[in-house]
């Protein structure tokens, strides 16, 4: 073989390597690369893990009965005239403005979450020499069958929120939402110095019936001691106020407005 004849062989054999993909491997690299045509492995999926979604508190059962000890009267001979669910920057300045010109006071149940929101109103309520009720922190129908230490837990946020637009008014009384009342959240009531307060009139303005209904349900049903319960929040309450410009007027006339005792 002539010596010039070596380096053509040993090209030649270097493009048929490179034809066939291994360039620069040995015969066993080669042997152990996967081929273009291999299935590829099949890839595990975790097991999802179970969850588990806590359980909810057991509520108590609503009472068949309202317990006892609830204040239903004023105390008096005169009419208590409560409104609910405030302070509403729409109702509450109008039901403030007909109880001035009237020369008369009541009782505003007023909720946590709205006493944060305006607390201009709940100094305005204190200031013009109205009472003021906790009616719970969210207006929780449910507050009562939880347990007593979320009760007071939720009385005592509520009371912050009062006592921080208006921090020298007495908070004497608390109003269960919606009257589901148990004898446990009286017992925690009472605990915190707070008297609890029904109602002996419901004309039922929560559901917006028109004002001559409201009129007729209070004027039906209120006697000397009523405890009349209306919305100055929690909807539309146009038709309270409509109802209210008679019924002040004609409720002073007739039994006298007093403050609650």
């Amino acid at each position: 073989m002539r010596p010039r004849a070596l380096p053509a062989l040993v090209l030649g054999l270097a493009l048929l390597a490179t034809a066939c993909g291994e360039t620069g491997k040995s015969p066993e690299q080669a042997a152990a690369s996967p081929s273009a045509s291999a299935s590829p492995t099949p890839v595990t999926k975790p097991s999802p893990t179970p969850t588990t979604t806590p359980a909810k508190p057991k509520l108590r059962p609503v009472p068949k009965k309202l317990p006892a000890g609830l204040h239903r009267t004023s105390g008096s001979a005169g009419v208590v005239l409560t409104f609910d669910d405030g302070p509403d920057p729409r109702y509450t300045p109008q039901i403030l403005a007909q109880l001035r010109a009237a020369r008369v006071t009541a009782t505003f149940c007023v909720v946590g979450q709205q006493a944060k929101r305006y607390p201009e109103l709940v100094a305005r309520i204190v200031r013009e020499g109205h009472q003021l009720c906790n009616h719970s922190w969210h207006h929780d129908v449910n507050l009562g069958r939880r347990s007593a230490a979320e009760i007071r837990a939720d009385l005592e946020r509520t009371n912050d929120a009062i006592r921080a637009a208006a921090p020298k008014a007495p908070i004497t009384w608390f109003r269960q939402p919606g009257g589901r009342w148990t004898a446990e959240e009286i017992v925690v009531a009472r605990q915190m110095g707070l008297r609890p307060l029904h109602w002996s009139v419901d004309p039922q303005d929560w559901d917006h019936p028109p004002a001559k209904t409201i009129i007729k349900r209070v004027t039906g049903a209120t006697r000397h001691g009523s405890v009349v319960l209306m919305h100055d929040a929690g909807g539309d309450r146009a038709q309270t106020m409509a109802a209210c410009r008679r019924l002040i007027p004609d409720l002073k006339r007739r039994y006298g407005i007093a403050h609650l005792r």
